[in-house]
């Protein structure tokens, strides 16, 4: 992985019980990515391999981690993969991107650049791009960030993904009102 930077895609919480059990609070749209023999990576750089992971319940248990103390030591940590790797264990459907794709991209609406994406936020079931506004438009007043939500074909026309742009339209009312 050092050839990659690393995306985030679960925490992991609580032991539950005394088998060794956590609780795994996931940051990922792809929970089937998390099957036995499935391997992660900490911040530290340790590989953790999945032993059994049960959906319905969130619940995860780590090969070599069989009893509830040896297991508290993972509570907090946080599970990587590579940018590979994401790509490799989970499939898109059409018109959908990973989030490390869009971060960092320009907002373009008829033909001005709004600014660039910063981060994406998911409040409640809905994504929302946080934008850092161009600097000509702070000039004129405008705040120096805004949202917009990522719904296609309302707010988001098209993700041009090699040139790193975003397309929107009505975005720019967004700016307005912020």
């Amino acid at each position: 992985m050092a050839n990659s930077q690393k995306v985030e895609i679960a925490t992991i919480g609580k032991v539950v019980g005394l088998g060794g059990e956590l609780k795994l609070h996931l940051q990922t749209d792809f929970a089937e990515q998390f099957v036995a023999g499935a391997k992660f990576t900490l911040k530290n750089g340790q590989s953790l391999e999945i032993d059994t992971y049960n959906p319905n319940r969130g619940l995860v248990k780590f090969t070599l981690y069989n009893v509830r103390e040896d297991a508290a030591v993972l509570t907090n940590q946080k599970l990587y993969l590579s940018q590979e790797e994401s790509r490799e264990n989970c499939h898109l459907s059409e018109n959908q991107y990973f989030w490390f794709d869009i971060i960092g991209s320009e907002v373009i609406e008829e033909g001005k650049v709004l600014g660039v994406v910063k981060d994406i936020e998911r409040i409640t079931t809905m994504d929302y791009l946080k934008i850092t506004t161009d600097q000509a438009f702070v000039s004129e007043g405008l705040a120096t960030s805004f949202y917009i939500p990522y719904i296609m074909d309302v707010y988001i026309e098209r993700f041009d993904m090699e040139a790193k742009k975003l397309y929107t339209k009505d975005a720019f009312l967004l700016l307005e009102a912020s």
